[in-house]
């Protein structure tokens, strides 16, 4: 990217950008706490970005001078002094570049918030349900090393050989659903099963789910919409799960979607949960019918998170992670079950952003 190609957008953002310190400066923002936050987290992002773009035409700058004074300097120690200076600078304005297109693309409203994620093995059989347990324990590592919190929600394990028939959990923290949003979609698995006598690779799939957690103003949940039924809960809740009536079930009557929740022993905790999840589905459904408006400008993307779009490919044979949308490929299967995604995460919102770009 060159300062040429950038310089439209300045303009536009720099006055942006003033808007936004003007707001910060009444004094009555901070009774709309809601409102406050949004403005601040966008004046943050906003500087930050300011601040990369100085420094990358300062670097370009510097870049160019040190190009001039290279082609006559005959001293060799200054030459090379030159020549290591050089190297540094388009190192550092590699860096601030991609961070200046990452910061063009108009930001998901999304991005800050928390998900709910539901797992469910899809073709496979015992294989699927297998996996499944494996791709929640990646998102739970990965959690970790992000600092997020994990909460199981729900949970239904499939026979006693560690396989998941369903796991929906929820993460909390920091920008959450920007980095785990690409997450959703069909992942396959490619190995041979331990109780495979022969040999044989065998294929398998499982669902993701990624919807962001919402807030009750944002999903009106009107209580002549909703019904609750309550039954004895089984499974995976703890001691003396199924001797009273805790489960909820709810529905949203207008959308027919309905949300059942055992894993706590307390009827009120799983009338929460399943209300945590429908808010989330609904909002999810609405989300589809407005990006469907859009579809036009949207038809030439790849990847546009489809929850029936196989997305990814874990070969094991291979030791290889292959995500399909992307055109990625890392040969690092273990460390990305043990949750080290960071890697494959950054090269794909790279390249989600470049397409973007290239789309503006």
């Amino acid at each position: 990217m060159t300062p040429q190609e950038i310089a439209p957008h300045i303009g536009k953002l720099n006055s942006r950008f003033e808007e936004v310190k003007a707001k910060l400066s009444d004094p009555t923002i901070y009774t709309r706490q809601d409102e406050c936050r949004k403005i601040s987290r966008e004046h943050q992002r906003l500087e930050d970005f300011f601040k990369n773009y100085n420094r990358w035409t300062d670097f370009i700058n510097q870049l160019e001078e040190n190009r001039k004074m290279i082609i006559n300097e005959q001293d060799p120690e200054l030459k090379a002094l030159i020549t290591a200076d050089i190297q540094n600078l388009e190192l550092e304005i590699e860096g601030l570049d991609k961070k200046l297109r990452m910061a063009l693309i108009p930001q998901d409203p999304n991005d800050s918030k928390n998900i709910i994620v539901e797992i469910r093995p899809a073709a496979g059989g015992e294989e699927a349900s297998l996996f499944a347990t494996e791709l929640a324990r990646m998102y739970q590592r990965y959690a970790e090393t992000k600092g997020w919190k994990y909460d199981i929600l729900e949970l239904s394990s499939s026979g006693g050989n560690g396989g998941t028939k369903e796991i929906v959990f929820s993460l909390s923290g920091d920008n959450v659903y920007s980095r785990i949003k690409y997450e959703g979609g069909v992942h396959r698995v490619q190995r041979v099963p331990e109780t495979e006598a022969s040999g044989r690779i065998h294929t398998s799939t499982v669902a993701v789910t990624v919807l962001p957690e919402v807030e009750e103003l944002e999903v009106e949940l009107r209580p002549q919409d909703l019904k609750f039924d309550v039954f004895r809960a089984s499974g995976n809740g703890g001691q003396s799960v199924n001797t009273t009536d805790s489960a909820v079930r709810a529905t949203h009557i207008p959308t027919g979607i309905s949300v059942a929740s055992q894993q706590e022993k307390s009827q009120h905790k799983n009338k929460d949960i399943a209300l945590r999840i429908l808010r989330a589905r609904i909002y999810e459904i609405q989300k589809a019918e407005e990006d469907a408006k859009h579809a036009e400008t949207k038809r030439s993307q790849v990847g546009t998170g489809d929850r029936s779009e196989k997305i990814r490919t874990y070969n094991f044979h291979q030791n290889r992670v292959t995500d399909h949308r992307f055109g990625i490929t890392i040969h690092s299967l273990p460390g990305i079950l043990d949750g080290a995604l960071d890697d494959l995460i950054d090269q794909i919102i790279l390249t989600d952003c470049e397409r973007k770009l290239k789309a503006l």
